[in-house]
């Protein structure tokens, strides 16, 4: 369904349901409880001498492993770090796709989202309906269950530990991404103050109320709509649901950022409304800049957008268009 809000009133919305009033120290809470695991590095061959190419490991929550690339520029000077996540069902990038920011002298760390089309390994177990999609995931059981609740801490995990390596520069850390890797940029940005700029391009998981409220059943809101319709067709577990799911919305982590904020919002976006992205822009309260496509969607952004977070990114100074 496309968007029902006129931009105006975009402009004004911050969401359906308010922050929890525990939010920000359940997650603090949770990342104080965390037991950080070792990070395993094995060094590729990549056969290209400008740039140095790594496998990253580590223990995650319920006994899985996490994967990660780590691109590093071939210098003895400290090295500035983009963290970049990928989309829903999807893997990190090949390593060739990230040497255009090792040129300009930056690392770059990607994370497979465990579960999905990567190297990261789900080992958690989930009571409810886990037929389709991992929003859903533990959902039914509470905040303490939710799957992404585990992804969020892996993004912290290796976010923290890369800081730690003698050639980071842990002044200058950034995240990136789309869709799902937008709403992981964002949760990186939120959970580590060390983060100092976050370019998202619509991001997912935002305001899942509206989400049901506009009727969204394309990929990957579906999952939500399969639950009710088959699980709870009455909708008599509605605020319970949306109770746990409160802990993962996004627009809730965005209080919590310190660093600059880059959004990138198609306004003909059938996956992620618009106005569930606004929910999460307008409750930023540091630097944040806004740039919406008029005629695009959820899509590849081939049009100059792309070159466009590439400059955010290697000239963190820039902030319009």
């Amino acid at each position: 369904m496309i968007e029902t809000m006129s931009k105006a009133e975009m402009q004004r919305y911050q969401g359906i349901r308010g922050v929890p009033h525990d939010f920000t120290d359940y997650w603090q809470q949770l990342i104080l409880s965390l037991q950080l695991p070792e990070l395993k590095i094995r060094e590729k061959d990549f056969h290209v001498k400008q740039v140095r190419c790594f496998d990253l490991y580590f223990d995650g929550t319920n006994g899985s492993q996490v994967y990660a690339k780590m691109l590093l520029p071939n210098t003895n000077q400290k090295i500035p770090v983009i963290f970049h996540f990928h989309g829903y069902q999807g893997r990190s990038s090949d390593w060739s796709e990230y040497f255009k920011f090792v040129a300009c002298g930056y690392g770059v760390v990607a994370l497979d989202v465990r579960g999905q089309a990567g190297k990261s390994q789900d080992k958690g177990q989930f009571e409810g309906l886990t037929v389709k999609g991992q929003i859903v995931r533990g959902m039914v059981a509470g905040r303490e269950q939710l799957f992404y609740r585990d992804i969020f801490l892996d993004v912290y995990t290796l976010i923290e530990q890369v800081r730690k390596l003698p050639e980071i520069d842990d002044e200058n850390m950034q995240t990136f991404g789309a869709s799902q890797g937008g709403a992981l940029a964002v949760v990186g940005a939120a959970l580590h103050p060390h983060i100092k700029q976050v370019v998202t391009i619509y991001p997912f998981l935002a305001d899942f109320p509206r989400v049901l409220e506009l009727g969204q059943i394309t990929e990957p809101y579906d999952e939500l709509f399969r639950y009710f319709k088959f699980q709870d067709p009455f909708y008599q577990t509605k605020e319970q649901i949306f109770t746990a799911l409160d802990y993962i919305d996004i627009k809730n982590f965005a209080h919590m950022i310190k660093g600059k904020v880059k959004l990138l919002t198609g306004l003909r976006d059938d996956i992620c409304p618009p106005s569930t992205q606004y929910a999460f822009f307008n409750r930023i309260q540091t630097n944040k800049v806004h740039i919406l496509l008029p005629e695009y969607g959820h899509e590849a952004l081939n049009v100059g957008a792309n070159d466009l977070c590439f400059n955010w990114l290697v000239n963190t100074e820039i902030e319009e268009v």
